[in-house]
């Protein structure tokens, strides 16, 4: 059974949240914190799988206090639990495994643990988040991807580009296309290194799918892919993509 810490400086939204993950019989709450601190003081020695988090603590920052739970060995996966959907990008930018609105819905949090369940069986591992494996260092040429509630395993090779657009991640391939939460930070360092390339704030391309590349205005380009798609490329990434394909 998971073990969950919630933080929440609203007594009644912790009580909701409590008696929704209890009735999923999955779930042990095994403590509680309304504040930043209070938190800290306790999360490093109870050692909760899963930690609850508001955006806001009335005078702290949930995102603060993600950051330092980063920092745990082990680290506990973070899902937000709040009233505030703008944060979302920032949230997934800290590697929160899911990000769910008050007021909570019960369908909603059972689909937050299935993916937790979900992700945890790639690990390999009771713990979570589950350790970098060899078979990921040596990059198996599948990235695994959580899209509509599901765990699909994608050819890395097949990959076009990775975007941000409309607050998800897209993953574009020769044949399909994939909408996530991960953000492209995340999947970035997931990623064989030499055969992707940062050429937007925006935009992850597989150098080994560019078939053009297109002059376009104040020195910047357009990479035209071989799928016939076409991706942007910023001033700020010129010379690193100038360096690396020798143009």
């Amino acid at each position: 059974m998971l073990q969950a810490f919630l933080v929440d400086d609203e007594p009644l939204a912790r009580d909701e949240l409590k008696y929704l993950l209890l009735r999923t019989k999955e779930v042990e709450v095994i403590g509680e914190a309304s504040s930043m601190d209070e938190a800290m003081a306790q999360i490093p020695s109870l050692g909760p799988d899963l930690v609850f988090l508001d955006i806001k603590l009335a005078e702290d920052s949930g995102l603060q206090l993600a950051e330092q739970l980063r920092k745990l060995d082990p680290a506990p996966a973070v899902i937000f639990a709040t009233a505030y959907d703008e944060y979302a990008l920032e949230a997934f930018e800290l590697h929160a495994v899911d990000y769910i609105l008050k007021p909570f819905d019960e369908t909603r949090l059972q689909n937050t643990l299935d993916k937790i369940a979900a992700l945890r069986a790639i690990g390999g591992r009771e713990t979570f988040p589950a350790p970098e494996t060899k078979a990921a260092k040596e990059h198996t040429g599948k990235l695994p991807v959580m899209a509509e509630e599901r765990i699909i395993l994608v050819d890395i090779s097949s990959i076009v580009f990775i975007g941000s657009t409309e607050g998800k991640t897209l993953i574009k391939t020769t044949g399909e296309e994939y909408k996530i939460s991960d953000p492209l930070v995340t999947l970035e360092k997931k990623l064989p290194p030499g055969s992707f390339a940062r050429v937007h704030r925006g935009f992850l391309v597989n150098i080994h799918a560019i078939a053009e590349i297109e002059p376009w205005f104040n020195s910047t380009y357009n990479l035209l892919m071989r799928d016939g798609s076409k991706v942007p490329v910023s001033r700020t990434y010129v010379k690193d993509l100038k360096q690396l394909l020798g143009f």
